[in-house]
């Protein structure tokens, strides 16, 4: 067991623990693993100190605290930053945005997760412009700014870096003062009829985003039954509709089938010329 020295007259200025605290999430982030003992070696502090710097990132959703030191790799309560999410599968994400995109008509109001799987998605948006697009995911924000056609609504709140998002009680109440005609989604996993988030404060937004939405669309490749989460977020039967890549096992689409849901493959989904799959957004 990690030695843990008591350093409580250690007062760093403001700048330079947030400095320290930046190197040290890059250095998780880009070595996967990295040893306690050697970071308070690395930077002259105890291991007390390196204890709370670890504790206050994984706050922060930056890495994940395990005995002997933090590593970058997910679990069931940690998926990843953003960097890390944003390497996973992209030709599945390319392929879900695809399908997903023949689902957005002009004029509607769109809301987004933040997720990224929708970064995918909302590179396109513009081709179905005009459209208002919701979301409190920043990245989505900075993609869209400016982008002709495109009326962008930001749900602010508390800004968590490692998600490049807002979340938070301000989030939520923001979300439910509106009202959208589509919501597009995704989540960290899924299980038996049910999909999963890690953190509540995801949970509670997206939640708040299914609730303000007149027709609710569903992303997930094939990782997402590879994968555990905490926090039980929605029954996938709920949805109006459940994308999934080519890549996903059939046991895994009956498995939806029999919750309930209506799941397509994405890439047969996006390739089909007639209309009869929008026909749910007509009503």
């Amino acid at each position: 067991m990690d030695e843990i020295v008591d350093d409580t007259d250690e007062r760093p200025s403001g700048m330079a623990l947030r400095v320290r605290r930046e190197k040290i999430r890059e250095r998780v982030t880009d070595e996967g693993f990295v040893r306690a003992e050697d970071l308070a070696d690395d930077f002259s502090v105890s291991l007390m100190t390196v204890h709370r710097d670890l504790d206050a990132l994984q706050d922060q959703g930056w890495l994940r605290k395990v005995r002997g030191g933090a590593t970058s790799q997910p679990s069931a309560l940690y998926h990843g930053d953003i960097r890390f999410r944003l390497q996973q599968v992209p030709e599945s994400k390319k392929e879900l945005a695809d399908a997903a995109l023949r689902l957005v008509k002009p004029g509607q109001a769109v809301m987004l997760d933040d997720s990224t799987t929708i970064l995918s998605l909302a590179e396109r948006l513009p081709e179905r412009g005009p459209l208002t697009v919701i979301t409190h995911f920043l990245a989505v924000v900075k993609l869209l700014a400016g982008e002709p056609g495109i009326d962008l609504f930001t749900l602010g709140g508390a800004y968590y870096p490692a998600y490049d998002a807002f979340l938070g009680m301000h989030t939520r109440e923001a979300v439910g003062a509106l009202r959208a005609d589509l919501l597009i989604m995704s989540a960290t996993a899924v299980s038996g009829a049910h999909i999963y988030n890690q953190g509540q404060e995801t949970v509670a937004v997206e939640r708040a985003l299914f609730a303000a939405s007149d027709k609710r669309v569903l992303l997930l490749d094939h990782t997402k039954f590879q994968k555990r989460g905490m926090y039980q977020l929605l029954p996938v039967a709920d949805f109006d509709v459940v994308l999934v890549d080519s890549t996903t096992a059939e046991d895994d689409v009956a498995a939806l089938r029999d919750a309930g849901a209506t799941v397509h493959r994405a890439r047969d989904f996006a390739q089909d010329t007639d209309n009869a799959n929008l026909g749910f957004l007509a009503e």
